[in-house]
């Protein structure tokens, strides 16, 4: 069979030619890639040349080429366009990929080359990069049980492998949950949408063959405009309730079995490397280094945060008593009346910010911002493959016009994606052997229509994975172990909010925020409510993050996993924190992907906190240097986070760009939460 993957690309920048791929293609392209794979690296462990960096790293980052350019064609198909038979192929793929990388890690002569290198990298002539690099490989085997002898040795692999079929599950299941859903809706049932809102539902039931003409999904960017809109009080408790209970409906799809036994095995895992718990072991190689540290800014903000959210909770109660209604508030209210609330506050409602944010203009604005702060230039590209219609690309050159990377943004919801939103490199740069370029995705899930209208939010989350893709583009290293994004999880999300700034500032919005029938640009009056009321329900959107935060530390606090119930376990959680019932979480465990469907954030949720208070302080240098893209502060920040990758200490990395440690005080400011203590 001819296979794409054992060709040369001869496609644009040698780009992945995605219309020749096949699902047929996938096994036999990963059976030969662990095939090369492991003979590279034997031939790296049985040297018999004494270890030095270029003949044990310099192989070790040159290995595996045809492995990383299979996977991260497959796993990014598997999220973004999967189908039955790509889910089947990840989960026969799922302990073999683990098994394949515990072979490495458990290599005792390769780990005795590495491990004498780095017993001696004091003496060794490398350079600082070089010097991280080599921490990061002889950490990474350390942490994957290099050191562990016979039986323990053995259970980390099956361990490894176990919760590699686990991770994959649990998002398969969360998906056909997602899939499963749909709430039709007939003309009587659209009270309160705006036309946005309708048309997006339209689109939604034509391609899904609904009859009644509009439907609602379980994708974030569908339900919550019809929780904030929705006349329907009971429609909106279905779907809400719906909604939270992806992966928790006790059917083929429940995932309480997978949370409980993936935590047992954590726990193990953690004390057969010699720690009390599984947040231990991963807050080591953390900025937060401890979760006491992490718990402990948690819940600094968690105090202020959730006195403000009681605060709104009682005005939205009362705007509900105003309007002669007598029940509760529930959590399928609080979008609604904090909608109203925001209009009656602040003359303000989203559907007029909305025909404002078209998606074609917030992605131009977020390409200016970058043009603006480090020079970059986009061109579209029509000759480059794509797996989708809707995936459009752009090559990005730098300010003398030298060609920087590919970013292939990929926006609308549909079939076959997991919800969420989320940056993939194809490519990572690098320079070991030749300039090696980045092609850098970014895949969200806007509703789509004619023209595609973004609310705030959405446009601040364009923004926000922008930032990761800029992270991944403008990476100036030489080693891929530490390019782009291949800092700690605390870290990673700091080039990413930090972006999101741009997006309200008003030199941005009223160059780019235009009327989708008008042309005319965002009245200033209107930019100036929006400005004024950031603040507003930020006591809500605050304490449901802590909620997922403060959860996702106390499962891997525990130092014994047997027989636990998850939904007991969860609700004792947010009992223990005094979690309002009007605010759940805003990612119930069985649904919880960024701790479950990988192990990437699990005992690390808190990091998008901790990168808050860096996002926040840094943005704070460039309102001192009163401009938004000041250049001295642009150069910083491009030298010291968003080029640097993992060359340097990430809390080395931030004082360098900002000229000393971060202050909580401008988080707080910022999200309207009270004055932070001296």
């Amino acid at each position: 069979m001819q296979n794409p993957f054992f060709e040369t690309w001869t496609t644009p920048h040698s780009a992945p030619p995605f219309e020749r791929f096949k699902a047929e293609h996938f096994r036999p392209a990963f059976e030969r890639a662990f095939a090369d794979h492991a003979k590279e690296i034997a031939q790296v462990a049985s040297n018999t040349a004494a270890p030095a960096f270029d003949n044990t790293i310099d192989e070790m980052e040159r290995a595996g080429g045809l492995l990383r350019r299979v996977s991260a064609v497959f796993y990014h198909l598997s999220n973004a366009a999967t189908s039955d038979e790509i889910q089947a192929i990840e989960r026969d793929l799922a302990p073999i990929m683990a098994r394949h990388w515990n072979d490495i890690f458990q290599n005792e002569k390769l780990y005795g080359r590495i491990a004498r290198l780095w017993s001696e990298h004091e003496s060794l002539k490398l350079s600082g990069e070089q010097q991280r690099v080599l921490r990061r490989y002889h950490l990474d085997f350390v942490r994957a049980g290099a050191e562990l002898k016979g039986e323990a040795r053995k259970r980390m692999g099956e361990i490894t492998e176990r919760l590699a079929s686990l991770s994959t599950s649990f998002s398969q299941n969360v998906l056909a949950d997602e899939e499963g859903f749909v709430l039709p809706l007939e003309r009587d049932e659209l009270e309160g949408l705006p036309d946005f809102v309708r048309d997006s539902a339209a689109d939604l039931a034509r391609e899904r063959n609904i009859k009644s003409g509009h439907a609602i999904s379980l994708t974030r960017s569908s339900v919550e405009p019809f929780l904030q809109f929705g006349v329907r009080r009971d429609l909106r408790e279905k779907l809400f309730k719906s909604w939270i209970k992806r992966g928790d409906n006790n059917d083929a799809h429940d995932n309480k079995e997978i949370i409980a036994e993936t935590l047992r095995l954590r726990v193990e895992r953690a004390k057969l490397l010699g720690y009390p718990t599984f947040a231990h072991f991963k807050l080591a190689d953390r900025m937060a280094k401890t979760p006491e540290a992490a718990r402990g800014l948690l819940e600094e903000v968690w105090s202020a945060a959730v006195k403000r959210a009681r605060q709104e909770a009682d005005d939205l109660q009362e705007l509900i008593v105003k309007e002669g209604q007598n029940f509760k508030l529930a959590p399928w209210d609080w979008r609604y009346y904090a909608e109203r609330l925001r209009k009656e506050r602040y003359d303000l409602d989203e559907s007029e910010i909305k025909p404002y944010l078209q998606l074609d203009r917030m992605v131009e604005a977020a390409f200016h911002a970058a043009t603006r702060l480090f020079g970059l230039q986009f061109a579209r590209r029509k000759d480059v493959p794509t797996y989708h219609p809707d995936v459009r690309v752009w090559e990005v050159r730098d300010v003398k016009g030298r060609h920087v990377g590919l970013f292939f943004g990929d926006y609308f919801a549909r079939a076959g994606k997991r919800s969420g939103a989320w940056m993939d490199a194809w490519r990572d740069q690098e320079r070991l052997d030749g300039n090696v370029t980045p092609l850098v995705v970014n895949v969200c899930n806007f509703s789509k229509g004619e023209p595609a209208l973004l609310s705030f939010d959405d446009a601040t989350t364009l923004f926000h994975e922008f930032g990761h893709a800029l992270h991944g583009l403008l990476s100036n290293v030489t080693y891929r172990t530490v390019a782009g994004t291949s800092v700690a999880t605390d870290f990673v999300e700091l080039p990413s909010q930090i972006y999101e700034h741009w997006l309200s500032r008003p030199e941005i919005l009223e160059r780019f925020a235009v009327h989708y029938e008008t042309g005319k640009a965002m009245p200033k009056a209107l930019i100036e409510k929006i400005l004024k009321a950031r603040t507003f329900n930020q006591g809500f959107a605050t304490v449901e993050f802590l909620g997922s935060a403060l959860v996702d530390m106390d499962y891997h606090a525990l130092t014994n996993a047997d027989g636990l119930d998850v939904a007991a376990f969860e609700k004792k959680s947010l009992e223990k924190i005094g979690m309002p019932e009007e605010i759940v979480m805003r990612h119930r465990s069985p649904a919880f992907q960024h701790i479950f469907a990988g192990d990437g954030y699990s005992a690390g949720y808190y990091s998008y906190m901790w990168s808050a208070v860096l996002d926040n302080d840094g943005f704070k240098a460039f309102e001192e240097a009163g401009d938004a893209f000041d250049p001295a502060t642009a150069k910083r920040l491009y030298d010291f986070v968003y080029s640097a990758g993992g060359t340097r200490d990430e809390a080395e990395a931030y004082r360098q760009f900002r000229g000393r440690d971060p202050k909580i005080d401008a988080l707080i400011e910022k999200r309207g939460l009270g004055v932070a203590a001296a």
